[in-house]
C-alpha cells in the first residue's frame, strides 16, 4: 500500500516510517521542517503544515491510508496554535481522506484526552472525556479525536490510538528533558505516594500503529474507536524515571516536594508567563503536577482483541536496548 505519515519527522512518525518500509509499503510524509532520515529511509518526503488544507490536500493524492501522527505537543503558547495544529490539521486531513476516496485513516490520539486530575488506574476505553481541561494539548487532541471517531462512515474507517510515554533509543523529547531537568538540578518527586503509570517502548507504539491499519475497514471491529496503547507493565513512576535516568549514566531523584506546595508554585509560574507574555513552558504546570502525583495506567485488552496487539519489546529489554543505544553515542 502507499501510506501518507504526516509529522513523519517525529519520534513516533519515523519509527511508524521505519516499520513501513520494512516491510515494503511505499511511503509519504508531510513534515514542516527537512527530515534527512527519511529520505535514507527511502520515503517520499513533502515539507508543509498540516494546518495548509492545500498542502494536505497535494500530499494525500494517491494514498491508500493515512497515518495521522503532526500535533502540536508541549504545554506553552497560546490555544490558537494549538487548535490550528491539533483541530485544523486534523480536519484537513479528514477532509483529504474524503477528496481523494482514501478509506483508511489511523490517528494518534494520547491517553491525556480522557485525564481527568485523578487516579486512573486499569480503566478502560469507556472512561468519558473530562469536563475541564488544564492545559490545551490535551484539549485540542481530545477535539481532534472525537472529529476523527466522529467521521468513520462506510466510506472512511477511522481509529484513534492513544500510546502513553512513548520512549526508547532516539527519543528526542522525554529522555532529554528528564536529562536536563537532572543535570540542572531541578527534578524532585512530587508528593511521597507510589504511584503506577503505563509507558510504552517506540517499536510497540508503532506496531500498534501497523496493526490496526491492517485491521481497519469500514465496518471492522476497530472502525470509529479509540484504544490505550502501552507495554502493559504498569511500573512506579519514579522507579522509571530513575531507570530511564540510570540508562543515560545519571544518578536517582531522591528530594520530593508536597503535592500542594508543587500545585502552589506551578500556579504562580503559569500567572507570571500570562502576566509577562512569555512563550516559554513554564519550569512547572497545574497539569504536569496532577500527571506527576497520580496513577494512570490503562486496560489494553481491547486493543489486544481488536487488531491482535501485543507488546514484543518488554520493558527490561527496551531498557537494555536504550543503555547500548546511548553508549554507542546515540541521541
Amino acid at each position: 500500500m502507499k501510506a501518507l505519515v504526516t509529522g513523519g519527522g517525529g519520534f513516533l512518525g519515523l519509527a511508524i516510517v521505519r516499520a513501513l518500509r520494512a516491510r515494503g509499503d511505499a511511503v509519504r510524509t508531510l513534515s514542516r521542517q527537512e527530515h534527512p532520515a527519511l529520505r535514507e529511509l527511502g520515503a517520499e518526503h513533502v515539507r508543509g503544515d498540516v494546518a495548509d488544507a492545500a498542502a494536505v490536500s497535494a500530499v494525500a493524492r494517491g494514498c491508500d491510508i493515512v497515518f495521522h501522527v503532526a500535533a502540536k505537543a508541549g504545554l506553552a503558547g497560546p490555544y490558537e496554535e494549538y487548535h490550528r495544529a491539533n483541530v485544523v490539521g486534523t480536519e484537513n486531513v479528514l477532509a483529504a481522506c474524503r477528496e481523494h476516496g482514501i478509506r483508511r485513516l489511523v490517528h494518534t490520539s494520547s491517553p491525556s484526552v480522557v485525564f481527568n486530575g485523578r487516579d486512573m488506574e486499569g480503566v478502560d476505553e469507556s472512561v468519558p472525556y473530562p469536563t475541564h481541561f488544564e492545559a490545551h494539548y490535551p484539549h485540542t487532541k481530545a477535539l481532534a479525536e472525537q472529529r476523527v471517531l466522529a467521521a468513520n462512515s462506510p466510506t472512511l474507517a477511522t481509529a484513534a490510538l492513544r500510546p502513553h510515554l512513548i520512549w526508547g533509543p532516539g527519543d528526542n523529547h522525554l529522555l532529554p528533558r528528564l536529562m536536563a531537568r537532572a543535570k540542572a538540578g531541578q527534578l524532585r518527586r512530587i508528593g511521597t505516594q507510589p504511584k503506577r503509570v503505563d509507558t510504552v517502548f517506540i517499536e510497540n507504539a508503532a506496531d500498534a500503529h501497523l496493526l490496526a491499519a491492517d485491521a481497519l475497514a469500514p465496518a471492522s471491529a476497530c472502525a470509529g474507536k479509540a484504544y490505550f496503547i502501552s507495554n502493559g507493565e504498569p511500573i512506579e513512576l519514579w522507579d522509571m524515571v530513575n531507570r530511564m535516568l540510570a540508562a543515560a549514566g545519571l544518578p536517582p531523584v531522591t528530594r520530593s516536594v508536597p503535592v500542594p506546595v508543587a500545585m502552589a508554585l506551578a500556579w504562580g509560574l503559569e500567572n507570571f508567563a500570562l502576566l509577562t507574555g512569555s512563550q516559554r513552558e513554564p519550569r512547572l504546570t497545574r497539569f504536569v503536577v496532577r500527571e506527576m502525583s497520580t496513577a494512570h495506567w490503562f486496560d489494553i485488552s481491547a486493543a489486544k482483541r481488536d487488531f491482535g496487539y501485543v507488546p514484543r519489546v518488554s520493558t527490561e529489554e527496551g531498557l537494555r536496548r536504550m543503555v547500548e543505544h546511548l553508549k554507542r553515542g546515540g541521541g
